[in-house]
């Protein structure tokens, strides 16, 4: 049996850096008290590990009683505002690429321009992002969502349109996304793409495609409500049909692989290496 492991499987730059920080900071800490505004990374290994390490994840800052980290997805604007009220020092470990996204809707939506962001409205970085998009934002998940986006467009009677995306969208929705609105949109509407998806994503969907495109048998490693491991999965699935996503080794179906010569493995931004070693050693 021959196993192809992905070379950018695992962590990323800005979830080791947020996973990292924590411990720091749980080290260096007096107060006893550190909690972290919502899960640090979409990883139950990761986020299960920190707790009994002495974190304490919770879901408002109005539970926080002490120092209070800003997990790699980040937070609405007004969070900060709130923490500086309650006298909470913060850790921020949001991702610098989620930061720069910040900064971009916030310049254009100053500048009166209608931004539409390509991504999950419920998920947890685009709910951050949005606090920067003013009034006038539409979330778009998918091509037919385009359509909606457009008749907002129309009726708000901006002419000016800035397309931005959630760090771990899916590249090729994006692409498709942006040729629908450029050939869609009126012709007197200024129409800007700002194509801000992680260039780690980029390199991770692209090199699970040529993975997939070459093994019997491809598994994503990842946890269960990661935006990047669900896209790494929707674009392995397009090239090997035989693939599954998992979060850990125990999922495996060992007799289930044994059917296979050709393995290929894939992991999520936020998969430790730990799990990545674990499935290689089950298999």
């Amino acid at each position: 049996m021959e196993i192809i492991v992905g070379k950018t499987a695992g962590f990323c730059y800005g979830v080791n850096r947020a996973v990292e920080g924590s411990k720091k900071i749980l080290k260096e800490s007096k107060e006893g008290n550190i909690y972290c505004l919502g899960e640090i990374v979409h990883n139950k290994t990761v986020v299960d590990e920190l707790k009994k390490e002495g974190i304490k994840f919770i879901n408002k800052i109005e539970e926080a009683k002490g120092t209070t980290i800003i997990r790699a997805h980040g937070v609405p604007k007004e969070i900060y505002k709130e923490a500086e009220n309650k006298k909470i020092e913060l850790k921020d470990y949001t991702c610098p690429n989620v930061l720069k996204i910040h900064e971009i809707a916030k310049k254009y939506a100053e500048e009166g321009y209608f931004i539409l962001l390509c991504g999950n409205k419920e998920h947890p970085e685009n709910i951050g992002t949005i606090s920067y998009c003013g009034k006038n934002f539409y979330v778009i998940n998918n091509e037919k969502e385009v359509y909606k986006a457009i008749d907002k467009i129309e009726k708000s009677k901006i002419k000016k349109v800035l397309l931005i995306s959630q760090t771990t969208f899916s590249v090729e929705k994006y692409f498709i996304i942006r040729e629908i609105l450029g050939n869609e949109l009126n012709r007197d509407i200024e129409f800007i793409s700002n194509n801000t998806i992680c260039k780690a994503t980029e390199l991770r969907q692209e090199e699970t495609r040529k993975i997939a495109s070459k093994v019997d048998y491809m598994i994503i490693i990842g946890g269960k409500n990661s935006s990047n491991t669900q896209k790494l999965y929707e674009v392995a699935k397009q090239e090997c049909t035989n693939t599954i996503c998992i979060e850990n080794a125990e999922e495996l179906n060992t007799a289930k692989i044994k059917e296979f010569n050709k393995i290929g493995i894939m992991a999520g931004a936020s998969t430790p290496k730990e799990s990545i070693d674990n499935v290689i050693e089950k298999i």
